[in-house]
């Protein structure tokens, strides 16, 4: 496999030492400087072990838990699993912050500048090609994608960290001031941290969606403790070393590896102030509930895109298509879950090549592979599900891949797209079914004219997840038609549109819900790990001529 570390064809690691200090066996492994494993060796004979970081220290617990690799079915990662009865240190860590925070625009500004220095260390070692390249084969023995797809996601985290370099961590916290009605008096607003706070995230970005969330966190002043999900929570433990390398406080968050159950039991004792939630619209209407609101979340994403009628750069736009689908096994949370095609693409030849693209894929490069939350079978029910509904097919995929060794607790399906007619998919009990989000490589295709555009629109409206959608089109009319009646929170428009590979310089989050966490620019983090304070200095003078008013 280029440039693809497989667990099946690497040597053993067993000449080295398991009772070696890390540091040794971080150098006989010629990994960087502030790593504990190499992902050229992790393996079922030589598994790497994630432990857990609580009040400074890293930590073991009395449960080990086992990661299989998903290309094999090895146990090939051992995971310290806090249990309920070990949450006591976390809780009695977070119990330590304040709700005004570590830091805030009237306590300790000097640690503004601090991150500053830190996020500038961090995107310095990010920017390394031995760095880098360490982050995006760790990522791919997990999560497996392509090379590339790995590599972006840490090319994105560096850009980040990039951004809030020097002064920027300390702009975040700009305030203002109104004048009051008399001398002596104004009104300052600030951004105000929440100080002990819980952050949650999946498996399908495991560097980018928890180092840009923690690091948001921290910058406002907050201390977090966060839970990555223990599948590839490996690479988040690697990406911690690396920041207490940069000067991170160790006292400064928190690092947990456990079930949701004892997650839950932990965010209810410790009662974190704000809680960010990325993960299933299912888990996160639960939290929601249990936290009493006192949550952010970024959920699940039914996704659309819709093509216009002017047909143009057909192969350009097939290839999009092909990567907003399949890019990843489809595992993102923008990935494009529906196309709707006006009917003028039917004849530019458009679903022929993404036919064609689709084929390219193949798991010996991890352009397709493992599926981590569906099975093969929930995937191949759900795709026999829609094709009951009339005038439903096929256009492609449909089958299993073959030849591969993927344990079958996860999903190995060929990039899937089916066909279901528009007026069928607005039916009652049709709507629910089509619009189910399978975190595959799985999409609906259908097909409108111009007097069902009102339909199409109709089904955006009904939707309950506005993550991001595409609007497919040079037409400026047309894009202000559409644009102006449907709400999704990242919504790219143009012929270059897209719904996936957001970059760190836009807001990404859903709209429409009060609760909507955004990640990635200023304003997603002041609106995340922030709220407004208010302070009205009133220092006077009193009026010489002051007297006692009568009671009102």
């Amino acid at each position: 496999m280029s440039r693809l570390l497989s667990r099946r064809h690497l040597a053993s690691a067993a000449a080295v030492s398991r009772s070696a200090p890390l540091a040794c066996v971080s150098r006989w492994l010629h990994a960087p400087s502030f790593a504990t494993v190499s992902p050229q060796e992790i393996s079922g004979s030589n598994p790497a072990e994630v432990h857990n970081f609580v009040q400074g220290s890293w930590t073991a617990s009395a449960n080990w838990n086992w990661i299989v690799d998903p290309l094999n079915g090895e146990k090939f990662i051992k995971i310290a699993e806090v249990q309920g009865t070990e949450i006591k240190p976390f809780v009695e860590s977070l119990s330590k912050c304040p709700k005004h925070g570590l830091h805030n625009p009237l306590k300790a500004p000097e640690r503004y500048l601090m991150y500053g220095d830190i996020s500038a260390k961090a995107a310095h070692m990010l920017g390394q090609p031995a760095i880098s390249d360490f982050f995006a084969k760790l990522i791919q023995r997990v999560s497996p994608k392509s090379y590339q797809q790995a590599l972006a996601e840490v090319q994105v985290s560096q850009k980040f960290l990039e951004n809030f370099c020097g002064d920027q961590v300390r702009f975040l916290a700009r305030s203002f001031a109104v004048p009051g009605n008399h001398l002596g008096q104004r009104s300052n607003g600030y951004r105000w941290p929440y100080g002990p706070v819980a952050i949650i995230t999946p498996f399908n970005f495991p560097l980018e969606i928890p180092l840009l969330q923690v690091m948001g966190a921290l910058y406002m002043g907050n201390k977090p403790v966060l839970k990555v999900d223990s599948k590839v929570s490996v690479v988040m433990a690697q990406m911690l070393r690396l920041l207490h390398e940069c000067g991170l406080p160790a006292e400064d968050m928190d690092f947990i590896n456990s079930d949701g159950v004892t997650m839950n039991k932990l965010l209810l004792e410790a009662n974190p102030k704000m809680t960010l939630f990325t993960g299933s619209s299912r888990v996160a209407e639960k939290l929601a509930a249990d936290l009493k609101g006192r949550i952010k979340l970024e959920d699940a994403g039914f996704d659309w895109k819709i093509l216009g009628p002017d047909v143009q750069e057909v192969d350009y736009i097939a290839w999009v298509c092909d990567q907003d689908a399949y890019a990843c096994s489809g595992q993102k949370c923008s990935a494009q879950s529906v196309l709707f095609m006006h009917k003028n693409w039917s004849s530019s030849g458009l679903l022929d090549k993404m036919k064609k693209l689709s084929e390219r894929r193949k798991l010996e490069d991890l352009t397709i592979g493992p599926v981590l939350t569906v099975t093969t079978e929930a995937m191949t029910e759900h795709m026999n599900s829609l094709l009951k509904i009339p005038g439903s097919k096929v256009l492609f995929g449909g089958e299993p891949l073959e030849n591969h060794s993927i344990p079958k607790i996860y999903g190995a399906l060929k990039p899937t797209a089916v066909f279901v007619p528009l007026e069928e998919i607005l039916k009652s009990g049709n709507f629910e079914l089509v619009t189910k989000e399978i975190f595959g490589p799985f999409q609906v295709v259908t097909e409108y004219s111009e007097d069902q555009l009102e339909l199409v629109l109709e089904a955006c409206e009904r939707m309950n997840a506005h993550l991001t959608a595409a609007v497919v089109s040079n037409d400026p009319l047309f894009l202000q038609d559409v644009l102006g009646r449907s709400v999704n929170g990242t919504t790219y428009a143009g012929i270059r549109a897209r719904t996936t590979g957001a970059p760190q310089n836009h807001w990404f989050g859903p709209a429409g819900d009060p609760r909507g966490a955004g990640i990635g620019t200023p304003e997603a983090i002041k609106l995340v790990w922030s709220c407004h304070r208010e302070i009205i200095y009133d220092i006077g003078p009193v009026p010489k001529n002051w007297a006692l008013p009568s009671a009102t």
